[in-house]
């Protein structure tokens, strides 16, 4: 297990589970939204920030889909996952993270629907052009604000 983040143009860069769990992590105190229409408040997570990790990717890209296992893939633009606004989470209300809930490891972008935040996280991919993702090309929208009530395409 661990994490591998890669740009378009560069060759992936990786942590072991070992080496990502050495990085820096912190508490994150966030709401969480459903797109069945239920939300969470106040949840208590420990994570990576995102910011930390493309260092030394090409920092070109305006897009990044997330993989996870099994092959599902799902998709933002960057800024919606640097500034401080997303984490690849591994403790989640003080303990480490459930499979059911995407341990040991999943994404955490608590201003989109829980779909944009991917369990099993395996891999960042840093990409010019928008690659919709599973739920994205089967109907839901491709943005995912909970705010604006962006559920499905055309919403």
């Amino acid at each position: 297990m661990g994490l591998a983040i890669a740009g378009e143009l560069d060759k992936p860069h990786g942590w072991t589970w070992e080496e990502f769990r050495a990085l820096p992590s912190e508490k994150i105190t966030r709401d969480i939204h459903c797109v069945t229409r239920w939300s969470k408040l106040d949840t208590v997570w420990r994570g990576v920030s995102v910011d930390t990790l493309p260092e030394e990717i090409e920092k070109a890209a305006e897009f990044v889909t997330q993989y996870s296992d099994g092959g599902y893939t799902t998709n933002l633009p960057l800024e919606d996952v640097t500034g401080g606004k997303a984490w690849v989470v591994f403790a989640y209300g003080g303990q480490p993270l459930e499979p059911g809930h995407g341990g040991p490891e999943r994404m955490l972008v608590p201003h989109h629907y829980l779909w944009k935040n991917a369990k099993w996280v395996r891999g960042l991919r840093l990409q010019s052009t928008d690659q919709p993702g599973f739920w994205e090309t089967n109907g839901y929208h491709n943005y995912g604000d909970p705010w604006h009530e962006e559920r499905y395409a055309g919403d």
